[in-house]
């Protein structure tokens, strides 16, 4: 019989091309993966991986193997979700939730205190991932619970195993130090109110400097930008200094303080954050609890 451990041994390699990321997404050595695999290649009496340059690819029965995977650790999870509702429902044990950095400040922590309190038997481990490795690692079974977001409004469709719920929308405000003649406008800010203004802003690549963009995609001529800082505290910072304003997502944006102000956009940029979990575990008293939370804020 297939040992589980393989099985999911054999799943990480073909989604990540390597024993070694392999090994780092399951916790073990190379060496410790690898026998996995040869275990399993006597159990199954073929070859399931080939070597590939620096990589392995693999082999028809091997990808036989991984297509058939998802329903048994789907069955398998059923089995323990069975466990569990007959002891009531009650959340309980260790549940491996992975999310992006602003959520993780601005929608779990907060939820950490109450969960605390009303399900003292579940305990809440977080990791830090961004959204396509937080699905990825909930489709693998190395998660319990993802949050991810779509950057730029067209959220890539999740992996069929997979359930998903919308938890948050976060938008993007402009923060600038009391003294900014932008603070003086106690109305949503317009595009013509941000021209001519210097600007904090987050390198290239990023979700917020995405967002900045579209904020001047319709301007004449380029935003002033003077630094460019992927630290959102370290941006305002640097607005305290009266000098520069940021654009700041309100799930990133700690508080303050007396000396900054927000002000909303007529037309902010948006981004929608959605909690998936693997289909098998729809019944998961502790995924359903820390829904509940999500929801509540």
């Amino acid at each position: 019989m297939i040992e589980v451990g393989a099985l999911q041994a054999l799943r990480s390699v073909a989604a990540l091309g390597t024993l070694a990321r392999a090994a780092g997404e399951l916790g073990f050595t190379a060496s410790a993966v690898s026998q996995q695999i040869k275990r399993l290649e006597r159990q199954v009496g073929v070859p399931v991986l080939a070597a590939a340059g620096r990589g392995v690819v693999l082999t028809p029965a091997g990808q036989a193997i991984v297509d058939s995977a998802p329903e048994v650790f789907q069955a398998l999870e059923r089995c323990a979700e069975a466990a569990h509702s007959v002891s009531e429902g009650t959340p309980r044990g260790i549940l491996r939730v992975v999310a992006f950095s602003t959520a993780i400040r601005g929608l779990l922590a907060p939820t950490i205190p109450r969960l605390s309190t009303r399900c003292p038997d579940l305990r809440v481990q977080i990791t830090e991932q961004d959204p396509d490795q937080a699905l990825h690692s909930v489709d693998v079974a190395t998660a319990d619970l993802a949050l991810a977001h779509d950057a730029d409004g067209l959220p890539a469709p999740p992996p069929s195993s997979l359930t998903q719920r919308h938890v948050h929308t976060d938008l993007g405000d402009v923060v600038m130090h009391r003294t900014h003649p932008l603070a003086r406008l106690n109305r949503p800010l317009t595009g013509a109110d941000l021209a001519g203004h210097a600007w904090v802003t987050s390198p290239p690549g990023t979700v917020c400097h995405q967002w900045f963009r579209q904020l001047f995609a319709d301007a004449p001529e380029h935003p002033d930008v003077r630094h460019l800082i992927d630290d959102f505290a370290t941006q305002l910072s640097l607005v305290a200094s009266d000098q520069v304003i940021a654009l700041i997502p309100r799930l990133a944006r700690p508080p303050l303080g007396e000396g900054l102000v927000s002000r909303s956009l007529r037309r902010p940029p948006k981004r929608e954050v959605h909690a998936a979990w693997r289909r098998s575990a729809n019944a998961s008293p502790a995924i359903q609890a820390v829904l509940a939370e999500l929801l509540a804020l």
